[in-house]
């Protein structure tokens, strides 16, 4: 009898425990980003650009096609280049991807380096955006033209 009132205590002081540990088990079943699949032209002068402008990590893939190239972006995910693409798509701006940096400064620093030309959010060449909370972006666009941000918003 003594056991199976250790038994029944036992089982009545984990229920709570349970419930928590299903309510962390809940919370954790949400999608997360996997990756993201930039279709481009030219995969050698893509995977060029975003490995010296960002400083990417190359990472295996599968497919050994000669038509992908992956990197690493960090808890994010992936960043998937795939060749394909038509040349001469217009891409809107509010289609981008966004990296951020510690500093911003430091950044156009390299985009001047490397020639590549940036702007503010309304389009003014070598401008900074100062958002409302108070982050710096600049955008600007891959070797086909995809846009892309990059702010000082690093955790």
């Amino acid at each position: 009898m003594k056991t199976l009132t250790i038994i029944v205590l036992s089982l009545i002081m984990l229920t709570p425990f349970q419930k928590s540990m299903a309510q962390a088990e809940k919370k954790q079943q949400g999608a997360v980003l996997n990756h993201i699949a930039v279709y481009v032209t030219d995969l050698a002068k893509s995977t060029a650009f975003y490995k010296d402008v960002f400083d990417l990590e190359i990472i295996p893939e599968p497919f050994k096609d000669g038509r992908h190239t992956w990197f690493s972006i960090g808890p994010a995910g992936h960043l998937h280049l795939i060749q394909g693409a038509k040349a001469g798509v217009e891409h809107d701006k509010n289609e981008h991807l966004c990296f951020s940096v510690p500093s911003v400064d430091k950044f156009i620093t390299l985009l001047n380096v490397k020639k590549i030309e940036f702007e503010d959010w309304a389009g003014t060449r070598k401008a900074v955006t100062l958002r409302v909370d108070g982050i710096k972006q600049v955008y600007f666009k891959d070797p086909d033209g995809h846009w892309l941000e990059v702010n000082d918003d690093h955790k």
